[in-house]
């Protein structure tokens, strides 16, 4: 389809009209207590309120794609920058607008690139809820509040491997393989709370014959030099500053986990974002 299938006006389910036939997205980049946000141009619908820079999906692309395509049409940021590491959505019956938060290293000046933005600005985030904004952002900001950490995923790749009747016990070397390498193929987690999808940086820690498991793209490898357990915890502890999920059905580790700041959920969720 061609670019801009999507800019349509359509009603829905609420009764409600929208902006975009598919859908629409939206890119909030964080950094250092910091969100950007847009003030929107004063002839488009909540006129020099502020939002976040968006706009409606095409019929082939995702909410990531969007939400980066319309950023770098309504501003000079350099969207190559921004990290996605989590998306929130909000459904108004059939109609959905996704909220696309990305990580970024620093806060460049940024600026109008087209008429639908009038200017653009790094905002303290205990700061914008005092602001002029856009109605609809200032209803789903409570919620995205809670949504700034970037998310960590730590797997007990021992506990994982045993949840699974795979052979794991003839060759535990591949069946950690067979895990690593099933985490790299997931396109986003669902079911990772407080996203609706979530981008994590993930971490296997492995122990024993499965200590030699190599990392690939997008999948952190740590061999514990002794107990498993502890290795978990420690890596957990390191994140404490971020929204860290660990992988494991052990009852004891899952409460050591949890004294640390970490949420811990059971390997059959994992297990469904493999497809099983």
């Amino acid at each position: 389809m061609a670019r801009g299938d999507g800019d349509e006006l359509v009603e829905c389910g609420l009764g409600h009209t929208h902006w975009g036939r598919f859908g629409a997205a939206g890119l909030l980049p964080v950094c250092d207590g910091q969100v950007l946000l847009q003030q929107r141009g004063w002839w488009t619908p909540g006129g020099n309120t502020w939002g976040l820079f968006g706009g409606a999906r095409d019929s082939d692309e995702d909410a990531v794609a969007a939400a980066l395509r319309e950023t770098a049409e309504e501003s000079t940021l350099d969207v190559s920058l921004a990290r996605p590491f989590g998306v929130v959505r909000e459904d108004h019956g059939g109609w959905v607008y996704e909220t696309v938060i990305a990580a970024m290293t620093s806060t460049p000046e940024v600026g109008p690139a087209n008429e639908e933005t009038d200017a653009a600005a790094w905002m303290p985030v205990d700061e914008v809820a005092g602001r002029a904004l856009f109605g609809p952002f200032a209803a789903a900001w409570p919620r995205l509040t809670g949504c700034l950490r970037e998310p960590v995923l730590v797997v007990d790749c021992a506990n994982v491997m045993g949840s699974r009747p795979d052979g794991w016990w003839r060759d535990r070397a591949g069946a950690a393989v067979r895990i690593r390498d099933s985490l790299a193929r997931v396109r986003g987690f669902t079911g990772f709370a407080p996203f609706d999808v979530a981008y994590p940086r993930v971490v296997l820690v492995t122990e024993g014959q499965t200590r030699r498991t190599e990392p690939v793209d997008g999948v952190e490898v740590v061999p514990a030099p002794g107990s498993g357990d502890d290795t978990i915890v420690e890596v957990a502890a390191g994140f404490a500053d971020q929204a860290c999920l660990v992988v494991t059905a052990d009852r004891e580790l899952r409460a050591r986990c949890a004294a640390v700041g970490a949420d811990v959920i059971g390997p059959s969720w994992l297990l469904d974002q493999f497809g099983r």
